[in-house]
């Protein structure tokens, strides 16, 4: 597999602000353009009021990791935010057997297709579960054909967690083919953006994308979490209206 810069240290909690941390993981192997490509991986965790853990889009087991995991607090939530991240989810089901996984639309079936044995105990609605509403705001985006992305927003840090809706990958931690591939599909820092395969499933449904950009907008964060590549630690509104607009 293709050498990546890695956002080294790796399985380590990163704090982004009070109450939520990143983990950047080592690289997945993941079809784009018809290729298998190496890709970055982040998770975020962040802490409920009632002292739970809710990790979004868990990365590949690791045992430093879950020390360190296990001395922030109990984990409550394992989310699946799109059909592409859940591959870890099982893995961490077995450390943490009391904790909720969260299936988004269509993983279940999507795991049964690629023989991953994962089991979900609830799904992700357009209103957050009482488990975390009042602390992360969420919204289905909606209009691709293909995929619908779950995005987040912690609110008491202004942070707005991201998956695939924005890749933003650095050309100097690119090697061989993922240059080309990255620069293809549009995903290049400083200009990071959904990849151009994703943004082809919004074709005749632009309408309603531009809605849920809207509200993701109305929540004014502060600061994007994405999965893959340079996340965006500040003037988090003007990056969204640069990410999104191809959907003008």
């Amino acid at each position: 597999m293709t050498e990546l810069g890695l956002y080294t240290p790796l399985n380590t909690l990163k704090p982004v602000a009070a109450g939520i941390w990143i983990v950047d993981g080592p690289v997945v192997a993941m079809a784009a353009l018809g290729l298998r490509m190496p890709f970055p991986t982040r998770m975020t965790v962040v802490r409920l009021p009632d002292g739970g853990l809710w990790c979004h889009s868990p990365i590949a087991p690791d045992a430093d990791l879950f020390e360190a995991i296990d001395a922030l607090g109990p984990v409550h939530h394992l989310v699946s935010p799109n059909l592409l991240h859940y591959a870890h989810i099982a893995a961490w089901k077995r450390r943490y057997p009391h904790a909720t996984a969260w299936a988004s639309p269509g993983v279940r079936q999507r795991a049964a297709s690629q023989r991953i044995e994962v089991h979900f105990d609830a799904d992700l609605d357009d209103a957050p579960p009482p488990d975390w509403a009042g602390s992360i705001e969420q919204l289905r985006f909606r209009g691709s054909r293909v995929m619908q992305e779950f995005v987040f927003l912690h609110g008491a840090s202004g942070t707005l967690i991201l998956t695939d809706l924005i890749e933003n990958f650095e050309l100097a931690r690119l090697h061989g083919p993922m240059r080309w591939l990255a620069r293809l599909g549009g995903v290049l820092d400083p200009d990071g953006k959904a990849p151009s395969d994703m943004r082809l499933t919004f074709l005749g449904r632009k309408r309603q994308a531009r809605a849920c950009l809207a509200r993701m907008l109305a929540w004014r964060p502060q600061r994007v979490v994405l999965a893959h590549g340079r996340w965006f630690p500040d003037h988090a509104m003007a990056e969204l209206r640069r990410a999104f607009r191809w959907l003008d």
